[in-house]
């Protein structure tokens, strides 16, 4: 990803934060209600595993064209395409309803996230967790927070004390091999190794201390861009695979809490 640093901003950004954890409120509930009498015949497939309902259409519809009002003339990177147009300065990054599977089967997490980018750098973030009505946020001028009460990564330095989070593959399965490799020293030399099924809600945990770290495969910056800068400002770090920059549209994350990072990545390479 290259590198444009960020002029300072012409917003408000308290203003539009405000107005983000709003909308992302909105659209939770809309899901929510919707989740209630689900019909499991409106599902589709867009691809092997990757499934899709008219709840995450409308869900993003909903967030796309009032985030339009929010900032005039913002772009949009968005999973479900209602709009593919970019802006040179600001660039909204929406995945209306992370954890679309656990949606679907009525299994707890599933998330609204979005994020704004100005040129190349996040500058806000809001995760609103739908089945625990927790909505985590940050700025990059601010703290993080979950329900307007700061929050902060662990204090655990060490890699065999932590929990872990990591997704398993469902789309891509050439590299299981590596993955389970990865998974089995996991689970052998640490409290334990958890799937949750929504990235963005796994990072936003690491930010509140409730686990130490997050690894995935298979990304996409919809799934991660607000909960990245969520757990930059909780006191955590990210980096791709090789301890770089490109976990954004890379592919490949790891999310910790700073302290454990080193040996995350030490036992990700000897697979990787």
């Amino acid at each position: 990803m290259t590198a444009k640093k960020a002029k300072k901003s012409p917003i408000d950004k308290d203003h539009v934060l405000n107005e983000v954890i709003k909308i992302a409120r909105r659209a939770g509930e809309f899901i929510r209600h919707e989740g209630i009498n689900f019909d499991r015949t409106k599902i589709e497939e867009k691809s092997i595993n990757n499934l899709v309902s008219y709840v995450d259409r409308e869900a993003e519809e909903m967030i796309v064209q009032t985030l339009k009002f929010t900032i005039p003339d913002s772009g949009f990177i968005a999973e479900e395409g209602t709009t593919s147009e970019k802006a040179a300065e600001f660039n909204w990054v929406v995945d209306p309803l992370d954890g679309t599977t656990n949606f679907l089967h009525g299994l707890p997490p599933y998330s609204v996230s979005i994020a704004l980018m100005q040129y190349d750098e996040i500058i806000l973030g809001v995760v609103y967790e739908i089945t625990k009505d927790e909505c985590f946020h940050a700025t990059d001028e601010s703290k993080a927070f979950l329900n307007r009460q700061m929050i902060s990564v662990s204090s655990i330095k060490d890699f065999k004390e932590g929990l872990y989070i990591t997704g398993f593959p469902y789309r891509e399965f050439s590299g299981i091999d590596r993955f389970t490799s990865t998974m089995k020293h996991f689970v052998k030399h640490t409290h334990g190794l958890r799937r949750t099924g929504s990235a963005a809600a796994d990072i936003s945990y690491v930010a509140c201390g409730r686990t130490e770290g997050f690894y995935e495969t298979g990304l996409n910056p919809w799934d991660v861009a607000a909960a990245t800068l969520i757990l930059k400002q909780a006191g955590g770090k990210i980096s791709d695979y090789k301890g770089g920059n490109d976990y954004l549209f890379g592919g490949q994350l790891v999310a910790s809490n700073g302290k454990v990072h080193d040996e995350m990545l030490k036992a990700i390479k000897k697979f990787y």
